[in-house]
């Protein structure tokens, strides 16, 4: 508002300046110089400021009081100050493109010269008036210390007020907090702050947990009812099975050990070391004299299918003795017999069909020698020719065309081959380019799909146990830390679809396979030519690098298969190997491997 006031000054006084200057170029009298306000040194007053005078008007007696020098430094001070409002406008006009359209407020320079170079009037006198009026509110608002100022020095003091009003701009407005800790401006109306909502996930799960905090603990100013019903609620949702860590840290404090802890541990480490000194030396000592082997021998218990008691009366002689073997005839002294069930005829058993026997008889297929093959073959393609053209002169089929080559093209066309020769060849070539993909048509249809052929090679690997199972026991030295060695082991038994176990124990490891005759043969030429089992070394009972072995312990035929897909498993006891086959009902694999494995030992030490 005070830039507009000014605005007005400025060009009321530019008005009042262009007046004087004309009254005093014309040597005008009294009455035209009543509208000046100071061209003159002296002011001169005229009629009209008499009569206000008399009057007794106070903004005529403050206008008057203003000198001409003053009015012009005032004047100045306010067009410098419109010159940099326009320059501020202007900059922002080019920024903002809403601003651009607001029209400016402005007087043409023109308009004003002309106004100026008319006649003093009446009018003239009441703009004047006005003018002054308005010089009188300005003085008015000025009050204080920077109304004195402005009389002394004008310009300076002009030029630090707008200093201090831009870098009144450029600070930040002050921080105002009432008694209650709310912002507000200086007239003390309460300012609403925008909030930053947070963005990262660690903020936004902080500011969940501290909205959920205060929605359980609620309010510390609320009423005893609603923290009751507060509590019920903490209550209601309170586990106790979770335990909470207390807000203050317990301080440790020293534990001492007992006297003489430390000593019996070093006591007890003495004592453990001399006992493994003392079975070192025993051992060495039992394999030198074979007590060991035998030893191992002997724990090892035999299979005991049928029980030790013998009958005292077999059932075959149930029938013909009396009563039983003590049973004496007085007569002859000797056992009494029954004379009845005793006659010339001769009794045959009944033949009973082995187990292992297949219920159909298997024919053995006939193999053909080359020679044979080529004329059994030599004289089906006769007979399917023949049948052939016994179609075609019937007029069942018609004929095939004549089988052209290149070789054979002037022998069988003749003329027709002389007359176009290109033609015919072109003939010729499509002929055997067509007999050509027929046959490869009638190869892919005869060729087997994927699926057919793992179906056929699974055909060829599976045989047919239902009359009996092949087994075959490997002993092998050190199975454990070579993993080659194992993957073969496992990979050829699942490839040829053989069942059984591998048990891992030091010193014997033991491989069970079941299956056919035809799987057998192809894993025993594995594990016995194909693996080369002497390139590894391990370790012996005496503690020296031997070589690695694999030896078939037993091989045999079993009514049904004990084990089913082979796994692998690590005994570190004997007993818990020998237990896993005796869950098994196999106990004695492990006892004819075992034993073999404990003897080989003996042998090696010796």
């Amino acid at each position: 508002m005070s830039s507009i006031i000014t605005r007005k000054d400025a060009e009321s006084a530019d008005a009042d300046d262009l007046k004087s200057k004309s009254s005093s170029a014309n040597k005008r009298s009294a009455a035209g110089a009543g509208a000046d306000v100071g061209v003159d040194a002296a002011p001169k007053r005229s009629r009209f400021d008499v009569k206000d005078n008399k009057n007794g008007s106070p903004v005529d007696a403050m206008a008057a009081s203003l000198s001409s020098t003053q009015i012009k430094l005032m004047m100045a001070h306010a067009q410098r100050e419109i010159e940099e409002r326009k320059r501020a406008l202007s900059n922002l006009r080019d920024k903002d493109p809403l601003l651009a359209s607001v029209p400016q407020i402005g007087m043409p320079v023109a308009l004003a010269t002309q106004a100026l170079s008319k006649k003093p009037t009446p009018e003239d006198s009441e703009k004047a008036k006005k003018i002054a009026e308005l010089q009188a509110q300005i003085r008015a608002k000025l009050t204080g210390n920077l109304a004195n100022l402005i009389q002394q020095q004008p310009t300076a003091v002009a030029a630090a007020a707008a200093a201090a009003a831009q870098q009144q701009q450029e600070r930040p407005k002050p921080l105002i907090l009432d008694e209650e800790g709310r912002t507000v401006d200086k007239s003390g109306r309460t300012i609403n702050i925008p909030t930053v909502t947070p963005t990262l996930k660690a903020n936004i799960r902080a500011k969940k947990r501290e909205v959920f905090q205060r929605q359980t603990t609620g309010p510390e100013s609320s009423n005893s009812g609603s923290a009751s019903t507060g509590q019920d609620d903490a209550v209601k949702y309170f586990d106790d099975r979770i335990a909470l860590k207390p807000t203050v840290r317990n301080k440790r404090t020293l534990r001492f050990h007992e006297p003489g802890k430390f000593q019996q541990l070093a006591e007890r480490m003495r004592m453990k070391s001399q006992l493994e000194r003392l079975q070192n030396e025993i051992s060495q000592i039992a394999r030198k004299t074979g007590i060991s082997s035998a030893t191992k021998l002997a724990l090892i218990a035999p299979k005991q299918d049928m029980p030790d008691d013998v009958p005292a009366m077999e059932w075959w002689d149930s029938v013909i003795l009396s009563q039983d073997l003590q049973t004496v005839d007085e007569a002859s002294g000797k056992i009494s017999i029954r004379q009845t069930a005793i006659s010339n005829l001769i009794e045959h058993p009944t033949q009973m069909k082995p187990p292992n026997e297949p219920l159909k008889p298997v024919y053995l297929p006939v193999f053909l020698t080359k020679k044979e093959r080529k004329k059994l073959r030599r004289q089906n393609r006769r007979e399917a020719w023949k049948e052939e053209q016994e179609k075609i002169r019937l007029g069942l089929a018609a004929p095939p065309e004549p089988k052209l080559r290149i070789s054979n093209l002037m022998r069988v066309l003749g003329t027709d081959a002389v007359q176009d020769p290109t033609k015919i060849e072109a003939h010729v070539r499509e002929q055997m380019a067509k007999r050509q993909k027929a046959h490869e048509d009638a190869n892919n249809a005869r060729k087997l799909t994927s699926e057919q052929k793992s179906e056929k090679k699974q055909r060829k690997l599976k045989e047919d146990t239902s009359c009996g199972v092949h087994v075959s026991v490997y002993r092998i030295r050190d199975l454990q830390d070579n993993q080659s060695k194992k993957f073969k082991v496992e990979t050829n038994a699942k490839q040829l679809q053989m069942t059984g176990s591998v048990a891992l124990f030091r010193d014997c490891c033991v491989v069970v396979v079941e299956g056919g005759p035809k799987q057998q043969k192809k894993y025993r030429r594995l594990m016995l030519h194909r693996i080369k089992w002497e390139e590894d070394l391990v370790k012996g009972n005496d503690g020296q690098d031997v070589a690695n072995s694999c030896v078939l312990v037993w091989e045999g035929t079993s009514q049904r298969r004990h084990f089913g897909e082979i796994k692998f498993k690590i005994f570190p006891m004997e007993k818990m190997a020998r237990e896993f086959f005796q869950k098994h009902q196999v106990e004695h694999y492990w006892d004819l491997a075992y034993s073999g494995a404990v003897l080989e030992a003996s042998t090696d030490q010796q």
